[in-house]
């Protein structure tokens, strides 16, 4: 009762490959993967950066 069953989703899932097709869906699919990897590396890239960023503060107060 208002969730969506399996036939449901098959038939939603049909639907999107007749209306865009399965080379485009591959390649939206491929094109999401790249995003998604490219965010998590630049989110732990900023971190490594504050990181690096404090300890060149600190390193600056230790020679004063």
């Amino acid at each position: 009762m208002g969730g969506i069953s399996i036939s449901e989703l098959m038939i939603i899932a049909f639907i999107v490959v007749l209306l865009f097709g399965s080379k485009k869906l591959a390649q939206l699919g491929g094109d999401l993967g790249t995003a998604i990897k490219d965010f998590k590396r630049a989110i732990r890239d900023d971190g490594v950066k504050e990181e690096d960023d404090t300890l060149t503060q600190k390193a600056s107060y230790l020679k004063e």
